[in-house]
C-alpha cells in the first residue's frame, strides 16, 4: 500500500474492517475487558442489520469519471499546467516577441538575452510576470477543462463504434471547441503582456499597464487580437492534444512492453512529459505565422494583418523566431502535460491517453433476432 492509499484509510479502529470471525474476536475481547458491554450480536458473514460494524473499503475512494467533479479536477490541473509553465518561460518568450518585432536589435537568441540584460538588468528578463500568469492560467482552466467535456460529448454523439473509429477526429474538435473558449480568457492579458514586454517604457507591469493599455485602445482594444489569437491557438491546441494522445498511444503500443495500467505511475508521468515534447514540436511549426502576426498587431498601434505580411513578408511569417519557439514550445508542452497527468495521479484519477477507446461489442445473434 502506498503512502496515497494509506492517507485515504478510514480512522476507525482496524478491528472494523477484518473480517467478520477476526471482528468477532475482537469484540468479545471488548466484552471480556468490559463486562456491563452488551454481547455481540451473532456473525452472519457481513455487518448485521443496525450494528455500526462496516464492510472494509476494497479500493481508496476515487473520483467518478465524468462526474462534476472529475471536471473540476481537469480545470484545476489545467490551471497549475498553463499558468505555472508559461510564467517559468518567461524569459524565453519575452527574446521570441523582441525578435519578432525588432530583428534588427534582436538578431539571435543569444544576442537577445545580451540586450535585455544590458538594458533592463535581470529584473528585466520577468517583465511582463504577472499577466502571463493571470492570462495562461485562465486559458488552461479552459482548454483543459472544456477539452475533457468536449471529447465525452463528442464521443457520446458519436456512440462508441464511430468515437473508436474516429477518435482523432473527436481529439481535433474537442480540443478546438475547447480553445475557443480558452482564447477569450487568454486575450486581454496577452495583449497587455506582449505590450508591456516590447514597448520599452509603456509601463513596468499589469498594475499599470492595464488601465494605460485600456486608456489608450479602450476595453474593445483588448480583444484586438483575438482573431489571430485564435489563428495561432486553435490549430497549436488541435495540433497539441490530438497528437498528444496518438503519441502517447503509439508508444505504449510499440515502445513499451508493459500495459499501461501495470505501468509504474513514474513510468507513466515520463510517457506523459515525451509525448508532450514531441507534440510540442508539431505545434510550434503549424501556429507559428499566427504567433508572428499576434505580436506584432498587439505591438503596433491600428496595425492591420495585411501590414503585418507586407513588412514581415511571408518567409519571415513562417520563420522568425521559429527555432527559439521551438525550444519553448517543446519543453512547455511536454512539462504542461507532464503537470496535468501529476496533478490527476495526486487526486486519483488516471493519465491521459493511451489506451485506445474500445469498439461497440457486435450484437449477438439471439439480440439481432429480438429486435427483427
Amino acid at each position: 500500500m502506498d503512502l496515497s492509499e494509506k492517507s485515504r484509510q478510514s480512522l476507525l479502529p482496524n478491528f472494523l474492517y477484518s473480517s467478520s470471525a477476526t471482528r468477532s474476536l475482537a469484540l468479545e475481547r471488548v466484552v471480556s475487558r468490559n463486562p456491563g458491554s452488551p454481547a455481540p450480536p451473532p456473525s452472519n458473514g457481513g455487518a448485521s442489520q443496525g450494528s455500526f460494524l462496516i464492510q472494509a473499503p476494497s479500493e481508496p475512494r476515487k473520483i467518478a469519471l465524468y462526474s462534476p467533479a472529475y471536471y473540476a479536477a481537469c480545470t484545476a490541473g489545467g490551471i497549475a499546467s498553463c499558468g505555472l509553465t508559461h510564467t517559468a518561460v518567461t524569459p524565453l518568450d519575452l527574446v521570441k516577441c523582441n525578435m519578432q518585432i525588432d530583428p534588427s536589435k534582436y538578431k539571435s537568441i543569444t544576442s537577445g538575452f545580451g540586450v535585455l540584460l544590458r538594458e533592463q538588468g535581470l529584473r528585466g528578463f520577468f517583465k511582463g510576470w504577472v499577466p502571463t500568469l493571470l492570462g495562461y492560467s485562465a486559458q488552461g482552466a479552459c482548454k483543459f477543462g472544456f477539452y475533457e467535456f468536449f471529447k465525452k460529448y463528442y464521443s457520446d454523439i458519436a456512440g462508441p463504434e464511430f468515437a473508436a473509429k474516429y477518435k482523432t477526429l473527436i481529439y481535433l474538435a474537442g480540443s478546438a471547441s475547447a480553445e475557443v473558449i480558452a482564447d477569450v480568457a487568454l486575450c486581454p492579458m496577452e495583449a497587455v503582456k506582449v505590450r508591456v514586454q516590447t514597448q520599452p517604457g509603456f509601463a513596468r507591469g499589469l498594475s499599470d499597464g492595464f488601465p494605460k493599455f485600456v486608456k489608450s485602445e479602450g476595453y474593445l482594444g483588448l480583444y484586438k487580437g483575438l482573431v489571430p489569437l485564435w489563428g495561432r491557438q486553435i490549430p497549436y491546441t488541435m495540433m497539441k492534444f490530438a497528437s498528444f494522445e496518438t503519441i502517447v498511444e503509439l508508444l505504449y503500443k510499440y515502445s513499451i512492453p508493459t500495459p499501461k495500467d501495470e505501468c509504474s505511475k513514474t513510468l507513466q508521468l515520463g510517457v506523459s512529459f515525451a509525448g508532450g515534447y514531441i507534440a510540442g514540436v508539431f505545434c510550434a511549426v503549424v501556429s507559428h505565422p499566427a504567433d508572428n502576426l499576434v505580436s506584432f498587431l498587439n505591438n503596433a498601434k491600428g496595425a492591420t494583418v495585411g501590414d503585418a505580411v507586407k513588412k514581415l513578408g511571408l518567409w519571415g511569417l513562417f520563420t522568425r523566431g521559429l527555432p527559439l519557439r521551438i525550444v519553448m514550445i517543446g519543453t512547455l508542452t511536454g512539462a504542461q502535460w507532464g503537470i496535468y497527468d501529476a496533478f490527476k495521479v495526486m487526486v486519483g484519477l488516471p493519465t491521459t491517453g493511451g489506451v485506445a477507446p474500445a469498439a461497440a461489442p457486435a450484437p449477438e445473434p439471439a439480440q439481432l433476432k429480438a429486435s427483427a
